[in-house]
């Protein structure tokens, strides 16, 4: 298997996996969404260790180590992302499997298992037409005082929607135009969605228009904007008069 095909065998089977624990019946809200993450995540480690044993792992649900730093290659891994809606059963949330490669999140799949689609980086299809008004994807919970600003400076729709998966793909699917959060992620909230939209063509940076970069020591990521390309150079001259 080449790398991407296994990111999206991986996450396609998780997402079966939180699937099936789902359809049990026997859990449901919190204690779902928990069963979920440990299912789902025991299962992803096991099958890229097996698979790419000398590559670096970093997953969300377990223990991070600093043996990763030393890998150019490291997995970058959410087992469920949106576990609020995962456990509220909902169908915005995602599988994240991504590969940064030299710091670059370079490959990636993300599992809509609720939608019953997985997105892939080496699987790119044209992007749709755009429409009017522009559409901007936001938190359900706590959409981002910037996000909010800029939407009303450019005249865009907000868009509510759980996990960052959800959003990202909402832009490669054509269900909105521009996803811009400074509310704070980590880098398994975002590397195989960033993987898999720059793959689509789209733009992908922080909100001040640097890099992503990933496999950090500290994985906090203050920010993050995804968008279509045509729309990069509005938002971010948008996002820089905020201050």
């Amino acid at each position: 298997m080449t790398d991407a095909e296994l990111a999206a065998r991986v996450a396609h089977a998780a997402g079966e996996l939180l699937l099936a624990v789902r359809r049990s019946s026997l859990l449901e809200g919190k204690p779902l969404g928990n069963a979920g993450d440990e299912t789902a995540n025991q299962f992803i480690c096991h099958a890229l260790r097996h698979n790419r044993p000398d590559d670096g792992l970093l997953s969300e649900e377990s223990k991070d180590t600093q043996e990763r730093l030393s890998k150019e290659r490291v997995w970058i891994v959410d087992p469920v992302d949106g576990t609020r809606e995962y456990g509220e059963e909902r169908s915005d949330w995602a599988v994240h499997i991504g590969l940064s490669i030299g710091g670059e999140a370079a490959i990636g799949a993300v599992a809509l298992p609720g939608l019953g689609v997985t997105l892939r980086s080496d699987a790119p299809a044209p992007l749709p037409p755009t429409g009017e008004p522009l559409r901007m994807v936001v938190s359900r919970t706590r959409p981002a005082s910037e996000a909010v600003a800029v939407a009303e400076a450019i005249g865009a729709e907000l868009v509510p929607m759980g996990s960052a998966g959800a959003k990202a793909m909402a832009i490669v699917r054509g269900e909105a135009d521009i996803y811009l959060h400074s509310g704070g992620q980590f880098e398994w909230d975002n590397c195989a969605p960033v993987a898999v939209a720059k793959a689509h063509g789209l733009h992908c940076s922080r909100i001040d228009g640097s890099p992503l970069v990933y496999n950090h020591l500290d994985t906090y990521k203050p920010d993050l904007l995804i968008c279509r390309p045509e729309h990069a150079g509005m938002v971010l001259e948008r996002v820089a008069a905020l201050g």
